[in-house]
């Protein structure tokens, strides 16, 4: 199954002033159309063709690095855009917040801890929530990786690659991360992975 590129489900000025339209321009039409052209290139002859993306995300981990890297930020990208909303942040859905709390000592320090795995994550990569064994985790990855290769499943992820908010931070990514998580999430579909991963 070839990969394509999904539109923005939002016009490109709609996350403004928290992401501006020349960075979702750059970022989806530049570097996730990217992933997706080289990706296809790299899936021709890897013995993973005809395989879902999570099925090639996992099946080239350790073993085909260049497949890897395009693939798995076709994953997170696809996700990415979803996870963001006009208007966004705002409460979280009831079932989620309440293992939230359960998990994560609340819901202020889950951001917190948030915050600092995407602060903490040196050079490119992203944070994460993630569902692992029936807990919520904070976790964070370099580059293109994500949860599903530590058996856990992603639930909601920031992209701390430079160029997801360098137009509009420049170097300050706490600000970019506390805005993310304030004034872009769509809990809901965070709500929604939940549901169907547990």
């Amino acid at each position: 199954m070839a990969f394509e590129l999904p539109d923005l489900p939002y016009a490109y000025d709609a996350l403004q002033p928290y992401m501006s339209k020349e960075t979702l321009e750059f970022h989806h039409d530049k570097h996730h159309n990217a992933y997706v052209e080289t990706g296809n290139k790299l899936l021709a002859g890897s013995g993973l063709e005809g395989k879902s993306l999570e099925e090639v995300v996992i099946g080239s981990y350790g073993k085909n690095q260049a497949l890897f890297n395009n693939a798995g930020q076709h994953f997170n990208h696809i996700h990415f855009w979803k996870w963001m909303k006009p208007n966004g942040g705002g409460a979280i859905p009831g079932s989620l917040e309440a293992k939230i709390k359960e998990d994560l000592g609340g819901v202020e320090k889950f951001k917190e801890d948030f915050i600092e795995a995407g602060k903490g994550q040196f050079g490119s990569g992203w944070a994460w929530l993630a569902l692992k064994n029936g807990k919520l985790e904070v976790m964070k990855t370099p580059n293109g990786e994500n949860p599903l290769v530590h058996g856990a499943t992603p639930l909601l992820g920031v992209d701390v690659w430079e160029h997801s908010y360098y137009i509009d931070y420049r170097n300050r990514r706490p600000d970019y991360l506390k805005a993310f998580i304030e004034n872009l999430v769509n809990w809901e579909y965070v709500e929604e992975l939940y549901s169907k991963a547990k």
